[in-house]
């Protein structure tokens, strides 16, 4: 990078506006800047923080519930938080207690469709964009789908899905899960589908949107990706690497140049 005098702007400061990536920090001497330094110390707080916060799952159930959804709690095997992030074995199965409660509730019929809401690696993430996420999806599944209680799954990971989507005779399951907070991230959303869910799944055989908020994947857009999936799922009998996401890219540029437009006009 060149040399910049006293008074000079920096050619790289305007490409933030493009991406929360760390560029164009400035420099002074030979180290960074003060500014970038601190900042740096928040962010990574802020992502300790994400991994360690609960899931608040009354709240969610209670927005689910405004919004016209049924409800269901369940958790993972592993009885805390501390326990859920050394065995991530465990968090890939239901403890008893929700096996029983989730299987009670199969219907004669399976559905098209059950949504989880998973706290994973970022509650933070699920609180503030699981619901309006799910409302945005809603609207673009077919009319006559049938969808499952969505289930609120505490100390998950992915795979838990599959035993929750089998054991409600679901077609196709859909997690909803705090992604590992990035140091300009913390709050990112995940989305696993898998097509006719069942333990023992590989990360092969489902498909995977990443990094929805506000920064990054907004919810029409990661909705109107997903509901694609769902459909192309149908049609082939299968998820995974043989289901191709065909729906049009995020423009990148399109998306940076509309948060310059909030920084400018808040």
């Amino acid at each position: 990078m060149p040399k910049h005098t006293l008074g000079q702007l920096n050619p790289w400061t305007h490409l933030r506006a493009f991406t929360d990536a760390r560029i164009a920090l400035g420099r002074a001497g030979n180290s960074q800047t003060t500014d970038a330094v601190l900042a740096f110390g928040v962010a990574h707080a802020q992502a300790r923080d994400a991994v360690h916060l609960p899931l608040d799952s009354a709240a969610v159930a209670a927005v689910l519930g405004e919004a016209g959804f049924t409800a269901v709690t369940a958790h993972s095997a592993a009885a805390d938080r501390a326990q859920y992030l050394r065995r991530p074995d465990l968090g890939r199965r239901l403890d008893d207690a929700s096996r029983a409660k989730l299987g009670a509730l199969r219907p004669a019929q399976p559905f098209d469709v059950v949504f989880v809401i998973a706290d994973g690696l970022s509650a933070l993430a699920v609180q503030s964009h699981a619901v309006p996420l799910l409302c945005s999806v809603r609207e673009r599944l077919p009319c006559d789908w049938s969808i499952g209680p969505v289930v609120i799954a505490e100390q998950s990971r992915v795979a838990l899905g599959d035993e929750i989507g089998a054991l409600l005779g679901a077609r196709q399951v859909v997690m909803l899960i705090g992604e590992r907070p990035g140091l300009s991230s913390p709050d990112s959303l995940g989305i696993y589908l898998t097509y006719a869910p069942r333990v023992g799944r590989s990360d092969a055989e489902r498909n995977c949107i990443s990094n929805v908020r506000p920064a990054g994947l907004t919810y029409d857009q990661a909705a109107s990706r997903l509901v694609f999936l769902l459909n192309g799922a149908l049609a082939l009998g299968r998820s995974g690497v043989d289901l191709k996401d065909d729906t049009p890219p995020v423009s990148a540029v399109a998306s940076g140049t509309a948060r310059l437009a909030e920084r400018q006009n808040p």
